[in-house]
């Protein structure tokens, strides 16, 4: 049985907003410094068991890429069309605003919230610190 375009597309959706609502709103909601709550330990397994739970999920649909450079490995491999690639891609963005958006609605009602989506600020250091003294 062929599966259809769609049904990968939004298998790709469900996928990476499962993964971004899961493995970001453990950091978020349980411990965002990783040292409260779950911890490290609790954020990599949710991170881990939410990949497992989709590959369950939608791995028979899909492949259960859940992450862009996944579909750009299968394209430069000759796994996958370019064509296909970006469809997924597409649909994994959709995916992780989905996902990030859910979580900060559930999030947004936590009494200390402040306002974070488990980001680290690692970009934000390296900007900051190397690539704007180096381009001065």
């Amino acid at each position: 049985m062929k599966i259809s375009g769609s049904s990968k597309f939004i298998a790709e959706i469900i996928g990476t907003m499962v993964l971004v609502l899961m493995g970001c709103g453990s950091a978020v909601i349980a411990g965002a410094d990783g040292t409260t709550g779950v911890g490290l330990l609790g954020i990599s397994f949710a991170f881990g068991l939410s990949v497992v739970a989709m590959a369950y999920a939608i791995g028979h649909i899909s492949g259960c890429h859940i992450n862009p450079a996944i579909s750009i490995a299968m394209v430069i491999a000759g796994r996958m069309k370019a064509s296909e690639a970006a469809l997924y891609i597409a649909a994994q963005v959709i995916g992780a605003l989905l996902g990030a958006g859910l979580l900060y609605l559930i999030a947004s009602g936590k009494a200390d919230y402040a306002g974070g989506l488990g980001q680290n600020g690692y970009g934000f250091f390296l900007l900051k610190n190397i690539i704007s003294p180096a381009v001065l």
